[in-house]
């Protein structure tokens, strides 16, 4: 199976990552906005299992693998400008957790987050990528932090590694950066244990990225079939959960991951009119950390306005869409309608061609 890309179109933007990345945008401000109870596929997984909103953040770190695969191939980045990138990434996550804790409780200033988590993953990945050229050097590399992941919490705890109360993720949460700056008590979910599996994530998009690069679409529906596969029998001895990013979380994902990928770069060679369905998400998708950042600012200020005691984004909620039909249609509703509101600036930066890069 073919796909056409040449050089010269190696030089543009891909319209497939943008949009990926653009989905992964939308579903993150979709996933991060509900006043009310929501659906349970668009919350969260309590523990085990997976939800469509557990997709969210491996989809992006994925893309950005692919992503760092393509413009490394153009040019490769310096130790300076990765140590920048990520720096800045590390910078803009810490000052959220400023927001949002000054704006309630400043005592308990959370370290960690989801621009760290993307920081640490792409200093490692990038540097992995800098070092060991080929597929199949990249490919043992993620399998082997997998591995590492998977056997640290067997050893830490042989009779229940995966406990939600005491594994070695949550143990090494509560020494760096300590139990006061976590998210819960018991573990951070983007604290640094889990970031092994992330990187391994991020290198299957690079992988991914080093086959496209080659017009392999076959080979990353097989791979993506593979880890697929392998990732389901893999949960039989680990469990699948967000919070820890386990090691059958990470591969069920980064296969799902690689063959939406491919299904999207045959469906827009084979039928490219079906482009212009998608093209709300091609704009969030050129300016992914910007309206991550800027939708999730909006919120936390919008929470911490009140009127007469009541937050603001509460009280816009109560007046619009409170109880409609249910209560976890009218949030989804309202979250929907949220999304769609930052679409409007996401096009208006697409139409002149304006990239905000970090």
């Amino acid at each position: 199976m073919n796909v056409t890309l040449n050089l010269a179109q190696m030089n543009k933007r891909i319209f497939e990552l943008d949009i990926l990345r653009g989905l992964s945008i939308a579903l993150m401000i979709i996933v991060d906005a509900p006043p009310d109870v929501i659906y349970q596929t668009l919350q969260h997984s309590a523990w085990e299992g997976i939800n469509l909103a557990d997709t969210v953040f491996p989809a992006f770190v994925f893309a950005m693998g692919v992503a760092t695969a393509i413009s490394s191939s153009r040019r490769q980045p310096s130790l300076k400008k990765i140590c920048l990138r990520a720096g800045i990434l590390f910078l803009v996550g810490f000052l959220l957790n400023v927001l949002i804790y000054f704006c309630f409780e400043w005592a308990k200033l959370r370290l960690f987050g989801v621009f760290q988590r993307l920081a640490l993953t792409y200093f490692w990945g990038t540097l992995i990528l800098l070092k060991l050229k080929n597929a199949a050097q990249i490919s043992a590399a993620a399998f082997l932090l997998l591995i590492i992941s998977s056997l640290g919490f067997h050893i830490y705890a042989p009779d229940a590694p995966f406990s939600e109360i005491e594994n070695i993720s949550g143990a090494v949460d509560k020494i760096f950066p300590g139990v006061n700056h976590i998210y819960t008590s018991t573990h951070d979910p983007e604290g640094l244990y889990g970031t092994l599996n992330s990187v391994a994530s991020m290198l299957f998009g690079i992988l991914a990225g080093k086959f496209l690069l080659k017009n392999e679409i076959w080979k990353i529906i097989l791979y993506g079939a593979g880890i697929f596969i392998l990732g389901y029998g893999w949960s039989f001895f680990d469990i699948i959960a967000k919070k820890i990013w386990t090691t059958p979380f990470a591969l069920l994902n980064a296969g799902g991951d690689m063959i939406f990928l491919a299904l999207l770069l045959i469906l827009f060679e084979k039928l490219p009119r079906t482009k212009k369905f998608f093209r709300p998400f091609d704009s969030l998708g050129k300016n992914p950390f910007f309206f991550f950042v800027a939708a999730n600012v909006s919120t936390i200020l919008l929470c911490s306005i009140k009127i007469l005691g009541t937050p603001l984004w509460l009280l816009m909620y109560k007046i619009t869409f409170q109880g409609f039909i249910s209560p976890e249609f009218g949030t989804t509703i309202f979250c929907l309608i949220w999304c769609i509101l930052w679409i409007i600036p996401a096009e208006i930066l697409n139409q002149r061609g304006i990239i905000l890069k970090i």
